[in-house]
Parts: C-alpha cells; structure tokens; sequence
C-alpha cells in the first residue's frame, strides 16, 4: 500500500474524492498560473499539451473506466457483460452532445462568431472558462464514481486505481488552465484576471466528484454504468474539443506524438498504481 493509500484508506469515499478532485482543481491552477511568467506559449508547445492531455483522458476512459465496468458488470448485472458499458458510454457521450448544445461557451483558438451553445452577449472570458469547465464535468465525475466504486469491494475497483486516475486527470489539467489564461493574458486583460478565470474552470470538478461518489456507494448495480458513462462522456470531450483544438495550427504530428505520450503514461499509471 502506497502512501497515499495509507492517507485516503481511513476517509469517506465522497471525501476521498473530495481531496482527489481539489488536487486537480489546483493543477488548473498551477496550469493558468504560468500566465504570470508568459504573455504568449509557443503554439506548439500548447498544442503538445492538449495532444498529451487527451492521450491521458483516451486512456483513463479505457484503463480506469471501461474495463473495469464490463468486469463489474458480470458481477453486478444480469444482463450481457458488454451491455451496461455499452449503455453507459453511449448516455455519457449523448449527454456531452446535449449539453454542448444548450451551454454557451467558446473554445480557445476561436472567433466569437464560432461560439457553441444558446447565443447569449456573455464576454469571451466567461464563454472561455465555461468551454474548459463543459469537459471538466466529466473528469470530475470519473474521479467520484472511481472512488466511490472501491467501498464495494470489486477486484476491479481498488482506491490505487482511483488515485491513478485522479494523477492522470491532474496531469491533463494543467494544459487546460494553460489554454484559458494565457490567451486572455494575451488579448489585454490583467495577469490576476486571466489567471483567475483559467483557474475556475477546474472549480467545478469537486462538485462532480463528491456528487460521482455519493452517487454510486448505495447502489452496485447503478456502477457499470457510472464509470461508462464518465468514460463515454470523456472521449466526447476529446473527439469534439480537444483533437479539433490542438491541429488548428497544423502541428498534427506534434499532437499525435504527444496523445500517444499522455496515453503510455495514463496507462503505466493505472497499470502501475491499479
């Protein structure tokens, strides 16, 4: 048992996932942080950052959700193995979609005339932080669900595989805080400000853990399908955002190399920890 199992294995999983999450919430922070060294990131180097957090969220939605949930399911359902995860990743994929659909916000690298969502005369520092914020639900989720499945005692859900996860989101985090901080940085507003907006949109990923996690501790049945549908909800977030995101400069063979080093470390992580 590591350390840091050592340290989590006493508390209640809602607060486990609450102290994960707050970590990766400060990861943002340290990510929109560098605001107040740099005006302006190599756009390269940005782009690396959003290939190797996607690599990680690729993998964690495998590794840390998807397998474990079809193990699970032939222990906790009666139907197919293949059945609730099928269910789960495609409701948390579907979700994203509607949700994009009606939340206003704006990716990094856009015009305000490509803003998605219910048109509204919101600024382009809020429509920047509620993109960001849009796929932190999810990883907040993922992490909540994660925590909350160990109290069942499954082979599949162990509080090391847990906190692999919860390294893994963090670690991804940090280009996320990066991407909203330093273009408002750069288009005038203050250091404070810009590092101010690129930290909050990790706030919400706290709510979505503790939420993930009281969610799934009184109901076995239900976990299958939690952790698919983190899972389904992620790879959402990386095929409409992140990927789209990061080749808008054309360095696609930079980003490709980087989502292969984010995936080999997610998976050495959950493999490792797990």
């Amino acid at each position: 048992m590591t350390e840091l199992e050592k340290f989590l294995s006493p508390l209640h999983p809602a607060e486990q996932a609450l102290i994960a999450t707050l970590f990766t919430w400060g990861v943002t922070a340290l990510g929109a942080a560098l605001v107040f060294f740099f005006k302006k990131i190599n756009q390269k180097v940005l782009d690396a950052m959003l290939g190797f957090a996607a690599g990680v969220m690729i993998a964690a939605s495998f590794w840390s959700l998807l397998a474990p949930a079809i193990e699970m399911a032939s222990v906790t359902s009666d139907y197919p193995k293949w059945f609730p995860a099928l269910i789960g990743f495609m409701s948390g994929g579907i979700f994203l979609a509607v949700l994009d659909k009606i939340l206003p916000h704006l990716h990094p690298g856009f015009g305000m005339e490509k803003s998605e969502g219910i048109k509204t005369s919101w600024q382009r520092s809020v429509l920047l932080v509620l993109a960001i914020t849009l796929h932190n639900i999810p990883e907040g989720l993922a992490i909540g669900v994660a925590f909350g499945a160990v109290v069942h005692g499954l082979p599949s859900a162990s509080l090391g595989a847990a906190i692999a996860l919860a390294i893994g989101i963090g670690l991804q985090n940090f280009p996320e805080g990066t991407a909203v901080s330093v273009p408002l940085r750069r288009e005038g507003m203050s250091r404070r400000k810009a590092f101010f907006y690129g930290q909050m949109s990790g706030m919400v990923e706290p709510i979505a853990g503790v939420i993930g996690a009281l969610m799934v501790i009184s109901m076995q049945s239900f976990l299958p399908y939690a952790l698919s549908f983190a899972a389904g909800a992620m790879i959402f977030v990386v095929i409409e955002e992140l990927i789209p995101e990061a080749h808008l400069a054309g360095n696609a063979d930079t980003v490709s190399l980087a989502t292969l080093v984010g995936f080999s470390t997610m998976m050495v992580l959950d493999v490792a920890l797990g």
